[in-house]
């Protein structure tokens, strides 16, 4: 079997499944290939919950990227009737001097953005279930809160199709080239032609970007859930926000409310720590005992009762790039034809929307509006002698 596309998107997890959707609603022949079926669990989109926030610790540059995607985050939830955001609020908490607090604050002044600073007592009190150290502080943004990654794939994919997207699942690429002036894919079912490739491989990007030139590590990652002592009532979303926590020794925790019913717990997780290198065939998706001891000992440093009953857990994969920051771009050794994205670092996943926005204009049009040199995998290439 052998088709011809006007563009071919390899990998349909959160940035794969919102370029397909943007690229078809432009009108192009759009095929979509993934490894597995729709809204899977192999990959990192997944796990029933991601924070989203606009203060922006990890740089202002990315606010701009961040007030589209919350318009774009609107526009899914209207175009499908689907519960993709919970703007709950939440809270960037530890000392002032710490990343968490003072980058938040960097970019929340640079922008404007609406944002409170809080000091121990007051976090006490507008939120019990959160126990500061007196010396710590929060900033606050209303406008914060969580995104379910399982639905806002699932709602990309349906844009997509209904735009007219072909896609096709369970069906991993094999492998690419370029052919011509444009691309060729083989599958096991098929070879596929096309002017224009955009890969959006996740944890694969190793293996299918193996020319990119960029430095991709994989880390395992866990996330847990525990049922509060006391029950989750005051974890509901309109009394715990959401939360990214870190202590003196520069250990960041994160959490969520309760979303999940009275049995669900609430979840908590590390960020990037302990995160073991591994690829998507070797991932050990055990969770051991002192992996969960040691999550519930740090969470209940801040939250006294949360730690309570260990209900669940659930690995998941970072790709990380050695600055932390995304990989966006035309690709450097392919730029007629190919565009990529990968290495989202444990943090991409709030983007998803305007991501596969500007998949399209490079697909497309080779350029974008959107500030996205920070993203520029030439960023890593030796200087010049």
């Amino acid at each position: 079997m052998s088709r011809t596309y006007d563009v071919i998107v390899l990998g349909l997890g959160g940035m794969g499944s919102s370029a397909a959707w943007h690229l078809a609603e432009r009108g192009v022949r759009v095929l979509g290939l993934e490894k597995f079926g729709p809204a899977h669990n192999h990959g990192s989109s997944h796990g029933g919950s991601r924070i989203t926030r606009q203060s922006y610790f990890e740089g202002a540059e990315y606010v701009p990227l961040l007030l589209r995607a919350y318009e774009l985050y609107e526009r899914l939830e209207r175009d499908t009737g689907l519960d993709v955001a919970t703007l709950c609020g939440g809270l960037m908490a530890g000392r002032p001097d710490s990343r968490t607090v003072a980058g938040s604050l960097e970019s929340a002044r640079t922008w404007d953005l609406p944002h409170e600073l809080l000091d121990a007592r007051e976090i006490r009190r507008r939120f019990p279930t959160l126990n500061p150290a007196d010396d710590e502080i929060g900033l606050y943004e209303a406008r914060a809160g969580l995104l379910r990654p399982e639905t806002t794939v699932t709602a990309q994919l349906r844009l997509a199709e209904r735009a007219g997207a072909e896609l096709h699942f369970e069906e991993p690429a094999i492998r690419w080239a370029q052919d011509g002036d444009g691309v060729r894919v083989e599958t096991a079912q098929g070879t596929y032609t096309a002017g224009q490739l955009v890969i959006c491989p996740g944890a694969w990007a190793p293996r299918l970007l193996a020319d990119l030139g960029v430095q991709i590590t994989i880390e395992r990652q866990i996330m847990y859930w525990f049922q509060p002592t006391g029950g989750v009532g005051p974890y509901l979303p309109e009394r715990h926000p959401v939360y990214i926590w870190e202590d003196s020794a520069d250990i960041q925790v994160y959490g969520f409310p309760a979303i999940d019913g009275p049995d669900g717990g609430a979840k908590v997780a590390f960020f990037r720590k302990n995160g073991a290198p591994c690829t998507p065939e070797t991932i050990d998706r055990t969770v051991y005992e002192h992996e969960i001891d040691a999550m519930a000992a740090q969470a209940g440093r801040h939250l006294p009762t949360l730690p309570g009953k260990f209900l669940r857990a659930a690995t998941c994969m970072y790709s990380t790039t050695d600055d932390e920051h995304f990989v966006i771009a035309r690709h450097p050794s392919h730029a007629d034809s190919v565009t990529v994205a990968c290495g989202f670092s444990g943090h991409g996943f709030k983007f998803v929307p305007v991501v596969g926005e500007i998949l399209a204009d490079l697909a497309l049009r080779g350029a974008t509006e959107h500030p996205i040199s920070l993203f520029d995998p030439r960023r890593f290439a030796p200087p010049p002698v």
